[in-house]
């Protein structure tokens, strides 16, 4: 089947879930679109896909590397693009299945990101610039330098604010002037799944709960014991990042759950600015309602064929 269909839309909405339903249906693989899924033993945290699941259905791009190996939009790109050719090969339907604004539009749309090896020094210098005077002064020096790659930045997201500044001191050319996008040449069906605000707190609120009951606290302690460090960028995930400041002694385990809950809230916020109810590109569709759902989306699948 040369076709791609990728579902959409902003954590704990129900992705996964509906990738499974048309699995039975459909000869399907998945492949993550989630920035966090990459790293081997970070499961709880990262909500991946029980063995169980996997068993049942190919999972792609979920444990590639190890929590303190480099791992970059432009290595995901080539990975998920092998993937999806694969998977097209073998006479299958490749689902892309994420909330990763930045890498499901890089595969929908083609782009082709500047392989710039890590320069090890200078993130170090801006990491410390970051640490004395705030985030938000190397967000203001890339609004200086490239206000494109700006705009798809999350101000807080101090770890991609650095990646474009390296890029940009790598090659003295804006890293938004190196993204070139050439679409796929096969069909590609999205399908956003959004809901209520307050709804959507209240599961994600579930979710991190959830989390905290299935051991996140001591996963993130088995990581540190072997060895990684929690100022790796893998640990700087939600999660990981409130987890290893309680471990610390910054703040006790409720304090750490109740942020957790809200920089997760913030996240889905920030999703929303890459996936727009306006986009007319996504068959948008209520959560809320996995029944009608699931019927729309095979319908939709059926098209393509």
């Amino acid at each position: 089947m040369e076709c791609l269909v990728a579902i959409v839309g902003p954590t704990a909405v129900g992705k996964s879930e509906l990738a499974l339903m048309l699995a039975r249906d459909f000869p399907v693989e998945i492949i993550s679109a989630d920035s966090r899924q990459v790293y081997r033993y970070m499961d709880i945290g990262t909500n991946k896909p029980t063995l169980a699941e996997r068993t049942l259905v190919p999972h792609h791009l979920i444990d590639v590397v190890n929590p303190d190996e480099n791992f970059s939009l432009a290595m995901y790109c080539q990975l998920a693009t092998k993937t999806i050719k694969d998977i097209q090969q073998k006479g299958m339907l490749p689902l892309l299945v994420g909330g990763s604004g930045l890498y499901i539009w890089s595969i929908l749309e083609g782009w082709e990101i500047p392989s710039v090896p890590p320069n090890p020094q200078l993130r170090h210098d801006l990491e410390l610039k970051a640490k004395r005077e705030g985030s938000y002064i190397l967000y203001k020096e890339l609004q200086r330098i490239d206000l494109v790659a700006a705009a798809k930045i999350d101000p807080a997201n101090t770890r991609r604010i650095i990646r474009a500044l390296e890029i940009y001191h790598m090659t003295r050319r804006p890293p938004s002037q190196l993204w070139h996008k050439e679409a796929p040449s096969f069909p590609i069906l999205i399908i956003g799944l959004t809901m209520e605000r307050n709804e959507l707190y209240r599961k994600i609120n579930y979710r991190v709960d959830r989390m905290i009951r299935k051991g996140l606290v001591e996963e993130t302690e088995g990581l540190v014991k072997k060895g990684y460090s929690l100022t790796l960028p893998s640990m700087s995930g939600i999660g990981y990042k409130q987890i290893g400041e309680c471990l610390q002694g910054e703040m006790t385990v409720p304090v750490a759950i109740e942020k957790i809950k809200y920089e997760t809230h913030r996240l889905a916020r920030h999703q929303y600015a890459w996936f727009r109810s306006s986009d007319a590109r996504i068959h948008w569709f209520d959560a809320n309602h996995p029944v009608v759902i699931l019927s729309e989306a095979k319908n939709l699948i059926e098209t393509l064929r």
